[in-house]
């Protein structure tokens, strides 16, 4: 071989290894299960003692899952003793499953023992992934002024302090859920003031939309610190005092999920995705109330305007789920045929 062929095949060469390099994780079909709030009433029919139930704990939750078509789940550890934990850990690996951890993060100093357990089981599971939320409700309801609001987010920054480096200690990442808690950009400011390897986000990509923040510039944001995902397709409508936002089935809302899971698997190629598919009735969101805005920085018109545009542009393609006047048992159908129909889109688009 001449110098002029070798170096034409070594230049091929080297553009076909970057290739690969660029597309391989683009090939890999990423995992897509359940978390435990698409499966909420299911949750509340073991807790009832219902004789007729799905599953009973994480372990045959994952398999509920893998039987609707699903990877795996994304579930509470806190129950689980030590023998569980393992017990799970040797059952995803026979199965060729996922199995991701779900803890509380620690309110103060009395919290950690908990809270490292929690961390123990979830590394006794073969997880290294586990989702948080810094706050159980929505921003816009549970406070009703920005110095209650500021007064939560200093107590957030302190409680990170505090589980930090217990995750660092047991090397499991903490993905903070983007909770109707943080707007993005303060929700950027809470990662970079850490800095630590060991705090990422979950990427809810439905949210933050109850923010009147535009989605895919949230999951755009997002996506460099994505540890993981809960995936959901949304509908919209508009009320009297702002519009009703709703999880329906994945392919019936407005969400290009396509685009979402091509943006979140390209930064991290290993985040797990969970369908969070809450089969209830739609949620309210008062953007049009002086309570509302009250919570936030600043009062965003532009941002409310956008967000009332985008309500009137996307009218729902089918009416959203609704649990109101259904049975117990009619909710539960309910749930299951939904989360059944978003893993089958899953499989067959992601």
């Amino acid at each position: 071989m001449n110098r002029i062929k070798f170096i034409a095949l070594s230049t091929a060469l080297c553009a076909t290894r970057s290739w690969i390099a660029l597309s391989a994780p683009m090939g890999l079909k990423p995992k897509v299960g359940l978390c435990n709030f698409s499966c909420k009433t299911q949750w509340q029919a073991i807790r009832k003692g219902y004789a007729n139930v799905a599953f009973s704990d994480a372990k045959t939750f994952y398999d509920y899952s893998r039987k609707l078509g699903g990877d795996g789940v994304q579930t509470s550890v806190r129950e689980l003793s030590s023998a569980d934990a393992y017990s799970i850990r040797d059952h995803v690996e026979k199965t060729g499953g996922y199995f991701e951890g779900d803890v509380r993060f620690p309110k103060n100093e009395s919290d950690l023992p908990q809270f490292e357990a929690e961390l123990t089981r979830v590394r006794e599971t073969g997880a290294t992934v586990a989702r948080v939320v810094l706050m159980g409700g929505r921003r816009y309801e549970v406070f009703k002024s920005l110095d209650e609001f500021k007064t939560f987010h200093k107590d957030s920054i302190r409680r990170l302090e505090l589980a930090e480096p217990l995750a660092r200690k047991h090397r499991i990442k903490l993905a903070i859920e983007n909770h109707k808690d943080l707007l993005v950009d303060e929700q950027l400011k809470v990662l970079k003031k850490f800095d630590s390897e060991w705090l990422g986000v979950l990427v809810d990509t439905g949210n933050n939309i109850a923010m009147c923040e535009e989605p895919y510039e949230v999951i755009d944001a997002l996506a460099p610190y994505v540890l993981s995902v809960h995936l959901k397709d949304m509908t919209v409508q508009p009320s009297d005092n702002g519009f009703l936002l709703s999880e329906v089935p994945f392919g019936t809302g407005f969400l290009d999920l396509e685009r979402i899971v091509r943006t979140l698997a390209k930064s991290n190629p290993s985040a797990d995705f969970h369908v969070e598919m809450a089969t209830r009735d739609p949620l309210s969101v008062p953007c049009k109330t002086d309570g509302y805005w009250a919570v936030f920085p600043r009062r965003r018109a532009s941002d409310l305007k956008r967000t009332l545009s985008m309500v009137a542009a996307h009218p729902p393609k089918q009416p959203p789920p609704k649990v109101s006047g259904l049975s117990f048992e009619e909710i539960l159908i309910e749930e299951e045929r939904h989360n059944g129909a978003s893993l089958n889109w899953a499989d067959r688009h992601v």
